[in-house]
C-alpha cells in the first residue's frame, strides 16, 4: 500500500462544487500515480433511499470520466463479491472489512474511515481478479 485518503467535500455546497471537487481531486490522483485499473464499486443503494443513488450515480460519472481521460481501464465490482472476497462473507459488516483488510495488508491499525477500507478491500479484490497474488 502506497498510501490512502479521502476526497472530502461539504454538505453545505452545491452539488455542482462537490463533483467538481471529487472530479479534480481522482484526477489529480490518476496523473500522480499513473495506475492501469481504476476499481469502483457498484452502485448499490436501497430502494428506500433513491436520493443517495443519485447523488452516488454522479460522483461515479466524474470518477469514470477522469479515469477515461487518463486513459485508466475501470473495474467495477459488486460491494458483496468484494465483502467475500475479503472477509469471507458478502454480508460482512464495515468492521469485519476494516480487520480483513488490516489482517491482509499487515496494517498496524484499522484503516479508518471505514471508506478507507472499503477502497482498500476494492484494490484487494480487484488486484486478486486481475491475477495479481499477495506475498
Amino acid at each position: 500500500m502506497l498510501g490512502s485518503g479521502v476526497i472530502s467535500t461539504s454538505a453545505d455546497l452545491p452539488l455542482e462544487a462537490r463533483i467538481h471537487l471529487i472530479y479534480d481531486g481522482v484526477r489529480r490522483l490518476l496523473e500522480a500515480e499513473t495506475p492501469a485499473v481504476l476499481v469502483l464499486e457498484d452502485l448499490y443503494a436501497e430502494y428506500k433511499f433513491p436520493r443517495t443513488a443519485l447523488l452516488m450515480a454522479h460522483a461515479r460519472g466524474v470518477i469514470c470520466l477522469a479515469a477515461r481521460q487518463c486513459d485508466v481501464a475501470v473495474l467495477a465490482l459488486a460491494p458483496a463479491e468484494v465483502k467475500r472476497a475479503v472477509a469471507a462473507a458478502g454480508g460482512a459488516s464495515k468492521h469485519q472489512v476494516q480487520h480483513s483488510v488490516r489482517r491482509l495488508l499487515k496494517l498496524e491499525a484499522l484503516p479508518t474511515p471505514s471508506h478507507v477500507a472499503d477502497a482498500l478491500a476494492l484494490a484487494l479484490t480487484g488486484f486478486s481478479r486481475l491475477g495479481g497474488r499477495l506475498a
